[in-house]
């Protein structure tokens, strides 16, 4: 029979240190983990891959619906009256973004920087708007 390379040491026992404990075997096949050489590199394919919404711009008649709501609101800003604003949220990473609803009370409405201010502090930008519903300006659609 002819004789290994090896066969001097492949029936010996298996090495145990005297001075460390055996590593448990969880943490040995973390060893053997796919390891990402990439840092961030799938983070930047999920977000290239992420789809924003362009922004609709409003006809001459639209813009016109949109401030007689905003007037009848102004009006009756006192009353508090509950309404749903769709805007447009520009996205901060990439361009583009997504249509937003808020529901809330207004609470004002300032012409000098165009922005709505709701109860809960929320800031819209009047420009981003396309549509208020409600109970208020239901008369206006």
């Amino acid at each position: 029979m002819r004789r290994g390379q090896y066969d001097d040491i492949i029936n010996l026992p298996h090495h145990e240190s005297a001075s460390r404990p055996r590593m448990p075997i969880q943490n040995r096949a973390a060893q053997f983990m796919p390891f990402a050489a990439l840092t961030g590199y799938d983070d930047a394919i999920e977000e290239t891959a992420r789809l924003t919404d362009e922004k609709i711009n409003l006809d001459e008649y639209m813009k016109a619906k949109l401030d007689k709501k905003l007037k009848i609101l102004q009006k009756q800003i006192k009353n508090e009256p509950e309404i749903t604003i769709i805007y447009f949220q520009h996205d901060k990473l990439k361009t583009g973004g997504a249509y937003v609803s808020v529901n809330g009370v207004v609470k004002k409405i300032d012409y000098y920087k165009r922005t709505i201010v709701m109860q809960d502090e929320t800031e819209i930008a009047i420009d981003d708007i396309i549509n208020i519903t409600g109970d208020i300006v239901k008369f206006c659609e």
